[in-house]
C-alpha cells in the first residue's frame, strides 16, 4: 500500500521492533468463553490468518516482535508461540513498564518501535514511540495521538497493513512481492 506521507515513511523507515496489542489489535476484542470438558469455561479468540502471515514476513525480513496485553491465557501463548513473538509481556493492565523493559531486552530505542494500539490503556506507549498506529475501530481519542490510523480493523488486517506500511518505507515489501510471484 503505497504510503505518500514523508514524515510517515520516515518513522517507519527506522522502525526495528513492532509491538502490539492483543484484545482488539492482533483479535477483533471479542473474548468467547466456550464451555470446558470437565466443567466451567475456557477463553478463546479469533486471530486473522493474514495478520500471521504479514508477522512471518515481518520478522524474515528483519524486524523484531512482541505483544503487551492485559490479558494472557493458554490461546494467547499458543498464538504468539506459533508466529514465533519474542517479546510477551500478558497480564500487563499498566504497559509502560513492560514497554521498557522490552526495550532493554530488544536494544532498541523509543524511535525504532512501532506500537499499534486499540484503546485508552495503550496512550502511554503510543505516546512514546516512534512509529504510533492506531487501528480503524479503535477508541477514536487516540487519533490525536497516533502517526498512523489502519483502514483495516482489528483482528481483520490492521496488523498486517501496519507491517506493510513499513516494509514498503524500508523497501523491502518489493522483493517480498516478488518472491511470490516467481512461485
Amino acid at each position: 500500500m503505497p504510503v505518500s506521507s514523508v514524515e510517515l515513511r520516515k518513522r517507519a523507515r527506522r522502525i526495528k521492533l513492532l509491538l502490539m496489542d492483543i484484545d482488539g489489535v492482533l483479535t477483533d476484542g471479542r473474548i468467547y468463553y466456550v464451555p470446558a470438558p470437565s466443567g466451567g469455561f475456557v477463553e478463546t479468540k479469533a486471530f486473522h490468518s493474514r495478520d500471521g502471515l504479514g508477522i512471518r514476513l515481518a520478522h524474515e525480513a528483519g524486524l523484531k516482535s512482541g505483544v503487551i496485553s492485559g490479558r494472557g491465557g493458554p490461546v494467547v501463548n499458543h498464538r504468539v508461540k506459533e508466529l514465533g513473538i519474542r517479546y510477551v509481556r500478558n497480564n500487563a493492565l499498566e504497559k509502560l513498564d513492560p514497554y521498557r523493559a522490552i526495550l532493554k531486552e530488544a536494544h532498541v530505542k523509543g524511535e525504532e518501535v512501532c506500537y499499534i494500539g486499540d484503546d485508552l490503556v495503550d496512550l502511554p506507549i503510543l505516546v512514546r514511540v516512534g512509529f504510533a498506529v492506531g487501528i480503524s475501530n479503535g477508541h477514536p481519542r487516540l487519533r490525536r495521538h497516533v502517526h498512523y490510523w489502519t483502514r483495516n480493523p482489528g483482528g481483520m488486517g490492521a496488523v498486517r497493513e501496519t507491517i506493510e506500511v513499513i516494509l514498503e518505507a524500508q523497501g523491502k515489501l518489493d522483493a517480498i512481492l516478488r518472491h511470490y510471484l516467481r512461485i
